[in-house]
């Protein structure tokens, strides 16, 4: 590979030490030095010593052997269009096909009960469209940008559902979809707001457990008393197109982008974007570096290993669909896992996909597509897995799995942990492909997988953690209603004996759900039955500082028995350009257990912080709201523009966090509270 090895020299140790903090790590502060560490690369296109551009390295991909151009990154020319690999369009139908197609969409309509005012007129809108994708697929996209531009849907339209964009895709889907039924009714919903949000479809779990729960549960594992030390990192969003000096206040878009502007000052920057990155855009190279070498030396990992680390997804940054490509994600994928690999001491790194680790739109289909629908993108699974591989994280026949089960995957370690990869785009709203058969919870099979190993797990007493992207629930924007529904049932009946832990990221922000049995029919602390927590971004993007976390775990009974954050004040990196000397500092933020755990009874220091726990924290925010305030200041990792939760904000906070999947939010949680930013 064209990659120089990462010297940690003495330049590059902690320039600001601050008293140690109250969780017992020696350094509560680090400094980055100002200067970008060139020993990074071996090669750059660029002068990497320059402070007024972002570096541009010299890129090999270990497994495609491609020498990544200088033309896909270069901030000074973003494409605007994808001609290199476009999205296939399905197959034309049969007239058999059609008559079939044609009955069953009759059907659903004479069984609607929905059909009047906006909502009727869009779904007959939807099944003139699927039968031109049917009959004729290459209109598809054509049909889209014709419909775009007359409803006024947006205004780049030809660039967002155009063929080289959305417009496969978007054919695709309304050409397989129900559009009679509840696939049509939650397209016009969640894409064009013109139908009323459909209720959770009832769920049948007959035969989907191969075992009843056991009654009584196992005994608990006996505590080791023996600390592991597990990095989580999530949604790093390197931006290798930012532009230093750029419009960092642009008008639509991605900011800090050579090609964004603001229209107030079309010809000079209202905010020109700091060297290390700012609140309204993605990672600069310089801002993903800076972490990365702070991170060893405040969680006292420079002379001793991580045990373990999970990153939760997104390495891609918020590009448009028109400027995304293949090779765009490769890249990211290429350069982030080997910088994760070279910098930081750990163990393996169990990985999952982010919604933009495939294109903008979470784009990840089931495979029981038509060709060439099906395998449209085994070439991501191929390639992330194959990198999961040449790093060392994942053996064989592991990556094999990876390969076929888009991406997701089941590790056994040998100290008696599972950990379960999931692809949660698999459930992400915005994802078109999720709008065919939504009727079925699990269309790709991956619940099922999950369901299968969980079980495996119980029979030989293993502990298990559950990695994604998308969170299952919170105030229920994010996933879709019935996938989440069912995966909630299935962490109810494995948990608390078998599922230790689950970790997503997506939100940027720092959060925490938990479940409860019964599908939180009681919500107590006797039937808290398991947690999430949702990891802190290292992107700023929108209006948060960056932040990381490290989780102190029982070696026995994989229990967090701390979780330790640190956060960088985004806030302060306009002062640190025009000069080398300092760079971000990144500074210990909380203890979870300091934190919250002042006002609850009965729990010692050997006690995890589990599930009970986190609803006897719940019961402590009702009954002092400031711990509210608290937990919000630390959802936007402290931001200075992070606004303030009293009144309603504080009473839907508490039931975010005792909500796991998007049912329940939406059905118990007032909604408009959810985010920081």
């Amino acid at each position: 590979m064209a990659l120089g090895l990462l010297v940690l020299s003495s330049c590059l140790l902690p320039s600001l030490t601050l008293a140690a903090s109250s969780s017992g790590f020696p350094t509560s502060a680090f400094t980055v030095p100002g200067a970008f560490p060139t020993s990074i690369y071996s090669k750059y296109y660029n002068n990497p010593t320059a402070t007024s551009a972002q570096v541009q390295p010299i890129i090999s991909d270990p497994v495609t052997h491609e020498i990544y151009p200088l033309e896909l990154t270069n901030p000074d020319v973003i494409p605007t269009i994808n001609t290199k690999d476009p999205h296939p369009l399905p197959p034309t139908a049969s007239s058999s096909k059609l008559l079939q197609s044609a009955i069953a969409q009759v059907k659903s309509i004479a069984n609607s009960t929905i059909l009047n005012g906006t909502c009727a007129k869009c779904i007959a809108s939807m099944e003139v469209a699927k039968f031109l994708a049917l009959a004729a697929p290459e209109q598809g996209p054509t049909f889209a940008v014709e419909l775009c531009n007359f409803f006024g849907f947006s205004s780049t339209c030809n660039a967002t559902y155009g063929p080289h964009a959305l417009g496969g895709v978007v054919t695709q889907v309304v050409s397989n979809a129900d559009i009679g039924g509840l696939d049509g009714e939650m397209l016009c919903q969640n894409f064009l707001s013109l139908c009323p949000r459909p209720p959770t479809s009832p769920l049948n779990l007959t035969g989907w457990f191969a075992k009843p729960k056991p009654d009584p549960l196992p005994a608990p594992k006996t505590p080791s008393g023996e600390r592991l030390k597990v990095l989580h990192l999530s949604d790093l969003h390197l931006d290798p197109r930012y532009s230093t000096g750029s419009e960092a206040s642009c008008s639509s878009a991605l900011c800090c982008r050579a090609n964004n502007f603001n229209t107030t000052s079309p010809d000079t920057p209202v905010f020109p974007a700091p060297r290390f990155g700012t609140y309204s855009c993605d990672s600069p190279y310089a801002l993903i570096l800076s972490a990365l070498e702070a991170i060893p030396v405040l969680t006292d990992t420079k002379d001793a290993d991580f045990d373990f680390m999970v990153f939760t997804g997104d390495l891609v940054s918020h590009d448009p669909e028109n400027e995304n490509s293949r090779e765009f994600v490769e890249y990211s994928e290429t350069v982030l896992f080997d910088l994760i690999k070279r910098t930081l001491r750990s163990g393996p790194v169990y990985a999952t996909l982010g919604n933009h680790d495939s294109y903008s739109q979470a784009q990840g289909s089931p495979n029981s597509l038509d060709s060439p629908g099906a395998n449209q993108y085994s070439w991501n699974y191929d390639h992330v897995s194959a990198l999961w591989e040449y790093e060392g994280w994942l053996n064989g026949s592991t990556v094999q799995s990876a390969r076929t089960h888009y991406a997701a995957y089941s590790v056994q370690r040998s100290d008696g942990l599972k950990v379960i990869s999931l692809n949660t785009n698999l459930w992400y709203r915005p994802n078109y492909f999720n709008y065919i058969n939504m009727t079925n919870p699990d269309v790709s099979g991956m619940l099922r997988m999950l369901t299968d190993e969980l079980q495996e797990s119980e029979d030989a007493g293993e502990r298990v953690w559950i990695i994604g992207h998308v969170l299952s629930g919170w105030d229920g924007t994010n996933p879709l209603p019935n996938p989440t529904n069912l995966f909630y049932q299935i962490v109810d009946r494995y948990s608390p004996h078998v599922i230790a832990n689950i970790f997503w990221g997506h939100t940027h922000e720092d959060q925490h759900s938990i479940f409860y049995a019964n599908n939180a029919t009681n919500i107590s602390a006797e039937t808290a039955l398991a947690q999430a927590w949702i990891g802190p971004s290292i992107t700023p993007l929108t209006n948060l500082n960056s932040g990381f976390r490290l989780y102190e775990v029982d070696s026995a009974t994989f229990e967090i028995m701390d979780a330790f954050t640190w956060k960088s004040d985004v806030n302060t990196f306009p002062d640190l350009d025009a000069q080398l000397q300092f760079g971000p500092t990144y500074a210990f933020e909380y203890s979870t257990r300091e934190a919250y755990g002042q006002n609850i009874t009965g729990w010692t220091d050997s006690d995890p912080l589990n599930a009970t726990w986190w609803h006897l924290v719940t019961e402590a925010m009702e009954a002092d709201n400031s711990l509210v305030t608290t937990f919000n200041t630390f959802q936007g990792k402290e931001s200075v523009l992070s606004p303030t939760c009293t009144g309603d904000c504080a009473t839907a906070k508490i039931c975010y966090i005792r909500s796991g999947s998007a049912s329940i939010g939406l059905q118990n949680c007032e909604t408009g509270f959810g985010s920081v930013q």
